[in-house]
């Protein structure tokens, strides 16, 4: 047994964990603009702050000479400015050049709409740069590299270390940022571990003083990731504890239905399907119907591509609640998917002898009254509909079952409402968004998983080509050809208008987007259309913005046939089924996520012609940007793209995206850190199992952190 430490310490010690809640405007050199510009990241106390850990690491300890770079490699230079120049080449474009020598040679660093640069770097500064080194006009050169002034002119230094960059803003440079650091870590970094010791030593983590330390001033590169390891594992194991608990509080005090999962509407619905199940398909509904039978609540999420048949598998389940005599409830994000559901499995459901009955925003005043009395006294089973059926007036007899489709496109206090409708209701969500493991693990990682792969039926096909703007003649004349042979067309913009702003644009990071002026705008690019490229032909417009009877309608004449070409954003992304839409071409490509733009695909060749996507994009060939499009002309699984656009991006709001708050990740990359989200996701289940509320000793200090880490989402769901 080891001597325990003296009170003194140990005091010292919770002290200085107590410390971590305190305001960063306690610490020295914390005052004024430097604490505004802290707040813009984020970091209002000492915690915040230690957890801001570096993006990047500079390794002095390994410069190389700019002779001995390798081009094609990524480096670290340290070389004495020789020339700073701004260019001008372009009204709106901004270039500054710095010329660094050392013994060996010179490079040359240019950067992009950074004009900022020339006024912080000067004439024989000593600079580091770290990038990728490239060759050009007969000299080495790095554009856009990481720089860091480490002397001014004339000055010394030992650049022999490990230096740490930062996230930063403006008012606070990258040294300010480590002084601070370096500061609060002085007052508070020796802090008590909130992780149990045996989970600890069972991952082989570091403990949390030393990760605090090592992430932030580690003696190597490599300690520097170990460190960011255990942070990234604190974070990932809070949010699955978090997780568990928002499941806890949402059926707290329930009565879970043990569902009857055969009978005569199950048989007379199998019956009724117009195809047989395929083995993906028959192994979902098998888990779903196992859940509903089982004496708990189910929460599963079910995982399809599109067409790959996942109302099929809802409609197994609606009708194992036609057999135990209860109520369904099928909520979807538009009322043109609301109908759509209610067009296929209306039939079908009609001929197992299963009422059912659709609200929606534009459903008139009798029809829904005549549908709440219904629901009330019983006497429908299954209600489709969109936010309606959150109306206080509609009330179930039974509910049992709630259905959401693309349930991320809905608020927690949303979906938290639908289930109080009927207390202990099964849930069952779906969606086509493709989403990698990691992610689904993180984002629902209360729920069970089921997937389905493989479409039943391959259809007519889908060719995509990215091209250029100045190649976008290909791209009209394919929908002249499309409407002259009876067929419909869409075109999909980023913007809504001129005057938009692109704050609702996918999180694409501006290295994998094209260098253009602007994004081109749906109202702008219809009236094109209309007057310049299509003169003569039907064009409309759809947009989110507009109200949902307008959107309801623009949607309703483009399936009636009335609409040759659809204008619109991305809301035709999910649950819209026009068969005879054969061509799309989506502008400014580069700004949507892969899993957006597979989702936008599989709006057309979903009848029996072939469809052609036009992916329009003004970066170069060899561009990354170019290079994550050419994934989609490549293959056609939207699975393996999500795990792609994963790689890329690294997704970082994961509790129901936008719609549900905003909490995200700060530490961890649910990419590289697949190992972490693993572990996580199985000692939280183990943890909860043992103790479900964290009432343990030893749990205690855990309970703590996983409610300051996700303290206002609980506060939403217990408001809901």
């Amino acid at each position: 047994m080891g001597e325990r430490p003296a009170i003194s310490v140990a005091a010292e010690r919770v002290q200085r964990t107590c410390a971590l809640s305190d305001s960063v405007s306690r610490l020295r050199f914390v005052k004024g603009a430097r604490e505004e510009a802290l707040a813009r990241l984020g970091i209002r106390r000492v915690r915040d702050l230690l957890l801001h850990v570096p993006h990047r690491y500079l390794d002095f300890s390994r410069v190389e000479k700019i002779a001995h770079a390798d081009v094609g490699l990524d480096a670290t230079i340290v070389g004495r400015v020789d020339r700073v120049r701004l260019k001008r080449p372009k009204p709106r474009l901004q270039i500054v050049e710095l010329s660094l020598m050392d013994e060996t040679g010179v490079l040359i660093a240019t950067f992009f709409r950074q004009p900022w640069v020339a006024e912080q770097v000067h004439e024989g500064d000593v600079v580091a740069v770290s990038g990728k080194v490239t060759f050009g006009y007969g000299f080495k050169q790095m554009k856009s590299p990481f720089y860091e002034v480490v002397t001014g002119a004339g000055e010394a230094g030992d650049h022999a270390r490990v230096l740490p960059v930062h996230p930063v803003t403006e008012g606070l440079s990258a040294s300010w940022m480590r002084r601070i650091v370096a500061t609060a870590l002085a007052d508070a970094g020796d802090v008590c571990d909130w992780l149990p010791a045996s989970l600890a030593a069972r991952r082989g983590l570091m403990t949390l003083g030393r990760a605090l330390r090592d992430v932030h001033f580690p003696p190597s590169v490599a300690l520097g990731g170990l460190a960011r390891r255990r942070l990234a594992y604190d974070e990932l194991l809070c949010l699955q504890l978090a997780l568990l608990t928002r499941r806890q509080i949402e059926l707290a005090g329930v009565e879970p239905t043990r569902h009857v999962t055969s009978g005569p509407h199950m048989d007379a619905l199998l019956a009724a399907l117009p195809f047989t199940l395929t083995d993906e398909q028959r192994t979902a509904a098998d888990e779903i119907l196992a859940d509903m039978a089982a004496p708990r609540v189910m929460n599963r999420l079910l995982l399809g591509d599109v067409g790959t048949g996942k109302t099929a598998v809802a409609a197994v389940a609606l009708a194992a609640v036609a057999d135990t005599g209860t109520q369904a409830a099928v909520m979807a994000p538009t009322s043109v998917l609301a109908r759509q559901y209610a067009e296929k499995l209306g039939p079908v459901l009609d001929a197992a002898h299963v009422s059912w009955a659709l609200v929606t925003g534009s459903t008139s005043a009798p029809e829904r009254s005549q549908t709440e009395r219904a629901a009330a006294r019983g006497e429908v089973t299954v209600v489709f509909g969109t936010t309606a059926l959150l109306s206080d007036a509609l009330e179930f007899s039974a509910l049992t079952l709630v259905v959401i489709d693309e349930q991320h496109r809905f608020g927690v206090e949303a979906r938290a409402a639908l289930r109080r409708k009927g207390a202990g209701a099964d849930l069952l969500a779906m969606t086509a968004t493709p989403i990698p493991r990691t992610l689904a693990l993180s984002l629902y990682g209360d729920v069970e998983l089921s997937r389905i792969r493989r479409r039943p039926r391959a259809g007519a096909g889908i060719t995509t080509r990215v091209i250029s703007p100045t190649n976008l003649d290909l791209a009209w004349g394919a929908i002249r050809d499309a409407v002259a042979a009876g067929c419909q067309a869409y075109v999909v913009c980023p913007l809504v208008d001129d005057a938009d702003d692109g704050s609702a644009l996918d999180d694409v990071p501006e290295s994998l987007r094209a260098a253009q002026e602007r994004p081109r705008s749906a109202v702008a690019t219809l009236e094109e259309l209309r007057t310049q490229i299509l003169p003569g032909m039907t064009c409309d417009l759809l947009h989110g913005r507009m109200p949902a009877a307008e959107k309801d309608l623009a949607m309703e004449r483009f399936r009636a046939g009335e609409t040759q070409v659809l204008v619109a954003t991305t809301v035709v992304e999910v649950g819209v089924d026009v068969p005879n839409a054969t061509v799309m071409v989506v502008l400014d490509a580069d700004r949507f996520g892969l899993a957006t733009l597979h989702q936008l695909r599989g709006r057309v060749g979903r009848g029996d012609v072939a469809g052609t996507v036009f992916l329009s994009c003004a970066a170069k060939r060899d561009s990354r940007a170019r290079e994550r499009l050419a994934a989609l002309e490549a293959t056609s699984d939207g699975f393996e793209l999500a795990e792609l656009d994963l790689r890329l991006r690294h997704e970082g709001e994961v509790l129901g995206y936008r719609q549900s708050g905003g909490v995200s990740l700060e530490v961890s990359d649910l990419d590289a850190d697949r190992d972490l989200v693993e572990w996580a996701h199985d000692d939280a289940r183990e943890i909860a199992d043992d103790d479900p509320r964290l009432a343990a000793p030893a749990h205690r200090a855990l309970a703590l952190e996983v409610r300051d880490r996700f303290g206002a989402y609980f506060e939403e769901l217990e408001r809901a």
